[in-house]
């Protein structure tokens, strides 16, 4: 059993936000859907990590989440983009998979999972350029919702792998109030996901920072095929 990570699905089942329009996302659900059951079996895990489905309430996501909970093999954790307007409390949308039996999804939302050896914890985050104070409040919330993330997956055991949306290195700045906590934790590994298209991509931070290591994961990056972490 295997753990794999895969941001930005961006799916759009029972909406009418088409992303094949974009540069490379042509017929992106039939490659995603092959190279994904291809590779991950049943008994594995995959993190998500947001900009999961373009759907604007919870109850909307039903056409995105049977092709994810049915359609894709593997259990499923989900944690929030900036374009996951759906996102509700973690009440509402756990009786949400309940109500419509989607087993094989979870919610990462202020908590944290074991998947075989690795203790999935993390948050959304936001920009990295706090200057402005609605920005600086976004940011020191964000970083409040990943140091419970963390401090719920000490009690869990097994390595600490951080998965944010937002990067928390991108184009020479750092997002102080992320790495604080990934340093704070001691954690090793950083997936993020959010940054798409060419120019973005080359400016994207892959490597060591901080005795931390971080590597995008955006689905078009990827070329929609999930990346096995352990």
């Amino acid at each position: 059993m295997s753990v794999y990570v895969i941001a930005d699905l961006h799916l759009s089942l029972g909406e009418k936000k088409p992303m094949d329009i974009f540069r490379g996302w042509q017929n992106y659900v039939e490659r995603l859907t092959e190279n994904w059951n291809s590779t991950v079996s049943d008994d594995d895990t995959v993190v998500i990590p947001g900009d999961i489905s373009w759907a604007m309430r919870i109850e909307d996501t039903e056409t995105d989440f049977r092709f994810i909970n049915d359609k894709l093999n593997g259990n499923k954790i989900l944690l929030k983009g900036n374009h996951d307007y759906w996102w509700a409390t973690l009440g509402k949308m756990d009786k949400f998979l309940a109500d419509k039996g989607f087993d094989r999804i979870k919610i990462l939302n202020n908590n944290a999972y074991l998947a075989e050896n690795i203790c999935v914890v993390g948050t959304r985050g936001w920009i990295n350029d706090g200057t402005e104070e609605a920005d600086a409040k976004v940011l020191a919330r964000e970083e409040g919702r990943l140091r419970m993330s963390a401090s719920e997956g000490l009690k869990l055991g097994g390595e600490m792998i951080a998965f944010i949306h937002y990067p928390p290195l991108y184009n020479g700045e750092k997002n102080e109030y992320i790495l604080r906590v990934i340093k704070e934790f001691g954690i090793k590994r950083c997936y993020y996901g959010h940054i798409h298209g060419r120019t973005g991509h080359d400016r994207a931070f892959t490597g060591e920072y901080e005795g931390t290591y971080y590597r995008m994961i955006s689905a078009d990056w990827l070329g929609f095929m999930p990346e096995k972490i352990n």
